[in-house]
């Protein structure tokens, strides 16, 4: 087996003189979609909704956040086991918050995941195994999701009262919502064409990591832990507003905010700032609710998962050193 330990003395980050220019666009695009959202808004009402927040939600928010890291952490592990590596908890832990905080900061929110296989791929000397076990995890987590929005989601298309109704009184919303599901399933399609050569060649990692038993079991339990804790830091905020009036507005809300997360895995903006809000401003009118409730939520998410992954800013400049 190959052994991931710490003990070379490469910077935690690639020289980032190769990222793409598209950085500057992303970051370009993140605030033309939060100033365009904050022009339909009233930003007043907003102000209001945002004060909302109470501190003990927002601490307990990101307590949670921190659950989240270790159990994704975890995950990692048990893929890079499966794949015959070994990737010491502690090590995994460190490794998940640096890539966490750089998602937060970097445009496309990816490419701390992508200093994490290549971390992983300078201890454990298995570059190929080591990008399969963060692609092969964060798979499994998407895919939990997916099937979590689509319950979800369906539930509060068919089953809340006004929602398709609304389709036709927000008819603008609804084609503008419709038009970037679309433009999510052309840009699936269109690096399905790309990759789907490369996927073919994961064929075995993934059914060893990921199909196969009791490895399918113990990803999806995992996976669904992650997703629910995810919803979780949404329900605390909206909580400690006062949003859930009763338990059928918390599912409606739950459900909203599962679109949210599905939404934020574009990989347009930085952090999902500016989509997630865009998202939140169009859906829930078609709730029957005020878009300016949806927008604060989205915020004030994304600043607990900001803050929570502050602990990475340790591990940003620092070398990798020796257990021994």
């Amino acid at each position: 087996m190959k052994t991931c330990l710490p003990g070379h003395p490469e910077k935690a980050l690639p020289d980032v003189r190769r990222l793409p220019q598209t950085r500057y666009l992303r970051w370009g695009f993140t605030l033309l979609l939060l100033l365009t959202t904050g022009y339909f808004l009233d930003l007043t009402v907003l102000g209001r909704e945002l004060v909302r927040f109470s501190l003990l939600a927002l601490l307990a928010a990101m307590v949670v956040s921190v659950a989240q890291v270790v159990l994704s952490a975890w995950r990692w592990c048990y893929t890079a086991r499966q794949l015959g590596l070994v990737l010491p908890m502690a090590v995994a832990v460190r490794e998940y918050y640096l890539a966490t905080f750089l998602n937060q900061v970097l445009p496309g929110g990816v490419l701390g995941d992508v200093n994490r296989a290549w971390r992983h791929s300078l201890d454990s000397g298995a570059r190929l195994a080591s990008a399969h076990a963060v692609m092969i995890e964060r798979l499994s987590g998407q895919l939990v999701m997916i099937a979590v929005v689509l319950g979800l989601g369906g539930w509060l298309a068919w089953y809340r009262y006004g929602v398709l109704e609304a389709l036709t009184e927000y008819g603008e919303r609804a084609l503008l919502l419709l038009a970037g599901l679309v433009a999510i399933v052309v840009l699936v399609a269109s690096l399905w064409q790309r990759a789907k050569n490369y996927v073919h060649a994961l064929r075995r990692d993934l059914r060893k990591a990921l199909l196969e038993w009791p490895a399918l079991g113990i990803q999806v339990v995992s996976s669904a832990g992650v997703v629910a804790s995810y919803l979780a830091v949404f329900s605390l905020l909206a909580l400690g507003a006062g949003y859930w009036t009763d338990p059928h507005m918390a599912l409606v809300l739950t459900s909203l905010c599962s679109l949210l997360l599905l939404v934020m895995a574009i990989p347009v903006t930085v952090a999902g700032w500016g989509v997630r809000e865009g998202a939140a401003a169009l859906l829930w009118p078609m709730a029957g609710l005020p878009a300016e409730q949806g927008v604060a939520l989205s915020v004030g998410y994304g600043l607990a998962v900001l803050l929570s992954s502050l602990p990475g800013v340790l591990f940003v400049f620092t070398r990798r050193q020796s257990n021994g």
